[in-house]
């Protein structure tokens, strides 16, 4: 399969009548860290599990390290770890008899790989206390040890970041940075935090109303829109007055800030933007263009979510 840990093929899910997800199609390399995005109701939860084996799929497939879910669905399971919503733990017991509990599910799972993945999400200080006096993102780390007990190919994680506050968020994204390049671990992460999916995905797919409509990476998504759409310029000139009256008279949004004219255009009027600046007696001394696309701006084109 190529370097493939995960292929998704055709996938669809039909309740009754209804067409919850339609000709889904995914493929991801080892070690690289996906992102599903998509609105509430787009499909995304729905596809995860069927993915891992918690919804019956409909008509496609699923191959998890080379082994057919239909086929071979101990085997696909075997190359999954996965927390979908929040991670189950016995709370009135310690992380490490937690650990001990679930290593019991699988064949070869023995002490030192329980103090290996410990020590990999880093709660080797607090594996010994009762997980009632975890924090969440405490909570999360160890469904992640829990995860990777087994060692397996992909690890997938709904919403991991939910009610963790900034450093909680900060702290999730390093672990997975980290298991993707030290261990080639790939990562299938479903969120609606499209700041962190930024930050964190090497890739990102965006599903609404139960299809796929982009598969790229972060880069492309973020320069997809670039090309002929809005942009905001930043203007020094001698005269921010006289400027800002002729940018008017062009129809073209402009505001005087602190550091100078925010101009708001596309591409194609820079070159008529200077021309007649210049021929009406403004200096520019410098005009800087402010990155101001996000992967939400994307996000919120491509869903139409754009109000």
């Amino acid at each position: 399969m190529n370097n493939e840990v995960l292929k998704v093929e055709n996938l669809k899910k039909v309740i009754g009548k209804r067409t919850i997800v339609s000709d889904i199609s995914i493929e991801l390399k080892k070690g690289e860290i996906f992102g599903f995005l998509g609105p509430n109701g787009a499909g995304k939860s729905t596809t995860i599990k069927m993915i891992v084996g918690l919804s019956k799929i409909t008509d496609g497939n699923v191959y998890v390290g080379g082994c057919s879910l239909k086929e071979d669905f101990r085997g696909a399971m075997r190359n999954i770890g996965c927390i979908v919503e929040n991670p189950d733990m016995y709370n009135y017991m310690s992380g490490l008899d937690n650990l001990k509990i679930f290593a019991k599910i699988y064949e070869g799972v023995d002490e030192a790989r329980i103090n290996e993945v410990v020590k990999i999400v880093d709660l080797e200080r607090a594996i010994k206390d009762k997980v009632k006096t975890y924090s969440l993102g405490m909570k999360q780390r160890l469904g992640i040890a829990q995860a990777l007990l087994h060692s397996p190919k992909l690890l997938i994680l709904d919403e991991p970041t939910n009610g963790l506050d900034p450093a909680g968020i900060k702290d999730m994204r390093e672990l997975l940075r980290k298991l993707s390049s030290e261990t080639g671990l790939t990562v299938l992460v479903s969120s609606h935090i499209l700041s962190e999916m930024q930050q964190m995905c090497d890739r990102v797919g965006i599903i609404n109303k139960g299809k796929i409509i982009t598969i790229k990476s972060v880069d492309e998504l973020l320069n997809m829109s670039q090309r002929g759409d809005r942009t905001v310029l930043i203007l020094e000139s001698n005269n921010n007055e006289k400027a800002n009256s002729l940018l008017t008279n062009m129809n073209i949004n402009n505001s005087i800030l602190g550091d100078g004219v925010h101009i708001e255009t596309t591409k194609d009027r820079v070159p008529e933007i200077i021309r007649t600046l210049t021929l009406e007696g403004v200096g520019i001394f410098a005009m800087d263009r402010q990155e101001t696309q996000s992967l939400e701006d994307v996000f919120m084109k491509l869903t139409g979510e754009e109000k």
